[in-house]
């Protein structure tokens, strides 16, 4: 396993990140995800994702079973806060100083844990003042109930105003948290340029776009027999967006390339966003072990110049840029 410093401090996770979105509590029974765990852990892993969020607080309950009794200070630990949860009333969700409060103690009841390691805002909210949610992640930090502060899918120009909040009140934003792979790259532009000049690592997530880029998908065909394409708990819903003929054919354009690297097209998804110096870590997800061990094999690849550039052409015509879709996918309101 690789290990990167996150951002500008001197906290480094593993280069693949075990997330358990949409899986832990959801797609998959308990045991099986436990057993994700400690494949991730054989493997090298140190750092895990999750949310309070993710299967309304289960996914954390999972996950902090399936890693008690491993030594505490040899694991990175992140969560979030934001969306939803518990019976979702008008106070929770959002990023208001009693949301975070809350939502902190909720998470370590629900991990079996006196702190996290990273605490993210996993939206920005447009409803609550920018000093209120970074003076209460200052004052969680100063709890000692989470090491360090992070945030998910946030805007160039809010990671510009968050951090210099941040350091007005004694902390730092380290990390953010959005979505990135050879078919989504909108951070490029603006988010990765403005985060390398704050020291703010990013920790990606789809990096295989949701599986499109395993080219399980074919275009045409059925979609695979469960698949995260028939997922109706969630993952339908996520994947959408990829399954289109266009994309899935130029996915399997990939194949020969992966093939002369010596990878997988999974592996080569992974290797593709650990290639770009601002990427601190991939987050993967399984719904079988082996899947853990097979991503894994990405660490430490080396993707010639001679390939990026093939890959790049090979999907220039459906990988989207637009640097804007940060903005316009994040909530406009407060979610209810």
């Amino acid at each position: 396993m690789e290990f990167r410093y996150l951002g500008r401090s001197g906290l480094k996770i593993s280069a693949i990140t075990y997330g358990n979105w949409i899986t832990h509590g959801s797609q998959v029974e308990a045991d099986v995800a436990t057993a994700c765990v400690k494949a991730a852990l054989d493997a090298g892993i140190s750092s895990f994702d999750t949310a309070d969020v993710y299967a309304n607080g289960a996914a954390e309950e999972v996950l902090g079973r399936a890693l008690a009794g491993e030594r505490r200070e040899s694991l990175e630990i992140f969560t979030k806060v934001y969306w939803p949860v518990g019976p979702k009333g008008h106070n929770d969700t959002g990023l208001s100083r009693k949301h975070i409060m809350e939502g902190i103690d909720g998470s370590l009841r629900r991990l079996g844990l006196d702190h996290v390691d990273l605490y993210q805002a996993h939206r920005y909210d447009v409803e609550t003042p920018l000093e209120e949610t970074i003076r209460a992640f200052a004052d969680v930090v100063r709890a000692g109930k989470a090491l360090y502060i992070g945030v998910s899918e946030w805007t160039a120009d809010q990671l510009r105003a968050g951090q210099h909040l941040a350091k007005e009140a004694g902390i730092s934003l380290i990390s953010n948290q959005p979505q990135y792979s050879a078919l989504w790259r909108v951070i490029e532009e603006k988010v990765i340029p403005t985060s390398q000049e704050l020291g703010i690592s990013q920790i990606v997530f789809s990096p295989v776009a949701q599986g499109v880029l395993s080219g399980k998908y074919l275009p045409g065909a059925a979609l695979p027999a469960g698949s995260r394409a028939t997922d109706s708990k969630g993952g339908a819903n996520f994947i959408r967006d990829h399954l289109n003929d266009e994309k899935m054919t130029a996915v399997q354009r990939l194949v020969p390339i992966a093939e002369e690297a010596g990878l997988t097209l999974p592996q080569l998804a992974v290797a593709w966003v650990l290639q770009n110096s601002n990427v601190a870590s991939a987050i993967i997800g399984a719904s079988r072990p082996e899947q853990v061990a097979e991503n894994v094999k990405a660490v430490g690849v080396n993707l010639s110049l001679d390939t990026l550039t093939a890959i790049d052409d090979l999907l220039e015509d459906v990988a989207v840029r637009d640097h804007t879709r940060t903005a316009a996918d994040a909530p406009h309101t407060r979610p209810a």
